[in-house]
């Protein structure tokens, strides 16, 4: 195992080295270990106006698979879209398509990166001349003051999954329609020069590694591409030391900082005063019980005079 995973290593060293970043609109990477089904997260809000979300992936290095948060960055000019980068099975490999920017999204596999990319198109916006239209219904925009936003409901009408590779045994069984065929034959631009920054900062924090966070990377997503302090989310029901969050019991109380009924179940806080078997919370009364018995002190004797 050890020894076939250090041959595989090498292979993907070799291929790295020989050739320009994975995320760059070509085929380099050919893995025969499926990559990890894809984290659900929450997109931290835009920087700002013009901002185009690149949705997290899992690139490969020397140690295995890592998670490339997703990020918000300036398209290189405006009409430009990004098509993201996809894993495909071909003849028993994992072979990495890169992304790429282009006029129109083409194929990127069927995934579904969540965010406006469906599996196919783009959902969460469009250029109107030099203006970016941004759907509010998939795009969290927070307290930034853009003013060119509209509200469309996206509707999927595939099963929504997070298999994070096309074709083979349990990937998306996703084939490229007219459109993205067309999209092939745009003039396409390469990811930015900070986007592969982005991915270089990935590769080297241990942290991101699959074998390390097993699927559940505590940064997710970032805010400020290329820098994995600022503005970071983790994976859902995870913190950013990839520690699972604890969830109350269903029925309970919510309490500050528990997950949602139905993410991963860890030991929760003592129960409240109320509950069966209630233990004293600090700073609360403890559950009554029997009233405890009253006990009189004698009196002392008068105090006489010498």
């Amino acid at each position: 195992m050890h020894a076939t995973r250090a041959v595989l290593a090498l292979i993907a060293a070799i291929v790295l080295m020989a050739s320009p970043s994975a995320s760059r609109g070509q085929v380099f990477v050919r893995i025969t270990l499926a990559p990890p089904p894809l984290p659900v997260y929450v997109q931290p809000a835009i920087p700002g106006p013009d901002y185009f979300w690149v949705p997290g992936y899992w690139a490969w290095g020397p140690d295995g698979y890592y998670w490339v948060p997703g990020t918000w960055v300036l398209a290189p000019s405006p009409g430009l879209l990004w098509t993201p980068g996809y894993w495909g099975w071909s003849d028993g490999i994992y072979v990495w398509h890169g992304g790429y920017w282009g006029p129109h999204v083409g194929f990127y596999g069927g995934i579904n990166y969540g965010y406006g990319y469906t599996g196919v198109g783009y959902q969460g916006g469009y250029w109107n001349g030099r203006v970016f239209m941004y759907n509010t219904a998939v795009i969290n925009v927070g307290s930034v003051h853009i003013t060119n936003v509209y509200n469309k409901t996206v509707i999927n009408n595939t099963t929504v999954t997070n298999v994070s590779f096309n074709g083979g045994k349990g990937g998306v069984t996703a084939q490229p329609n007219t459109q993205e065929l067309a999209a092939a034959n745009d003039k396409h631009t390469p990811a930015t020069e900070l986007q592969s920054h982005h991915e270089h900062a990935a590769s080297g924090n241990h942290a991101l590694l699959a074998s390390v966070n097993h699927g559940h990377p505590g940064i997710a997503a970032a805010a400020v591409a290329g820098h994995l302090s600022q503005g970071v989310v983790a994976a859902k029901g995870y913190n950013q030391q990839g520690t699972a969050k604890a969830v109350a019991h269903p029925g309970a109380p919510t309490q500050p900082g528990f997950a949602k009924s139905g993410e991963p179940h860890l030991k929760g806080p003592p129960k409240q005063p109320g509950f069966a078997n209630a233990a004293k919370m600090p700073g609360q009364p403890g559950p009554k019980g029997p009233p405890r018995p009253q006990f009189k002190r004698p009196t002392p004797p008068p105090h006489k005079q010498p």
